[in-house]
């Protein structure tokens, strides 16, 4: 069973940059895809982005297109999404999540294992 820890979270102005990093504390996830995923207050948890096995093919949410990037580490085991210009709507806890397969997917139902979460808070 594989066990996520993300971090990078915190609390920032508008316009500003984060970077969130998921990493495996039990298991492994350099195997399969990994996906980004958020959830605001009353909200629905949302596919952000997602990154194959080998790195390529990534994958973004209209509204995270041309300004997060993702990118993984898989010798360090490492998947990080570089949040840049934030907007308040970007609040939410993030959610990392290691997939079924080797290719990345924009459906929850695609991933089997998920971490704990880690707020991001943009104020304007």
């Amino acid at each position: 069973q594989v066990q996520l820890v993300e971090s990078g979270g915190g609390s920032v102005q508008a316009g500003a940059s984060l970077t969130l990093s998921c990493v495996a504390s039990r298991g492994t996830f350099s195997p399969v895809a990994v996906g980004w995923f958020r959830q605001a207050p009353g909200m629905e948890r949302e596919f952000v982005a997602s990154i194959s096995k080998s790195g390529g093919i990534p994958k973004y949410a209209d509204s995270a297109q041309g300004r997060f990037s993702i990118s993984r580490d898989n010798a360090k085991a490492i998947v990080y999404l570089q949040m840049t210009n934030l907007k308040s709507e970007d609040t939410a806890v993030y959610f990392c999540a290691s997939g079924r397969g080797i290719i990345s997917g924009r459906d929850s139902f695609d991933y089997d294992y998920w971490g704990q979460g880690t707020q991001v808070t943009v104020s304007s």
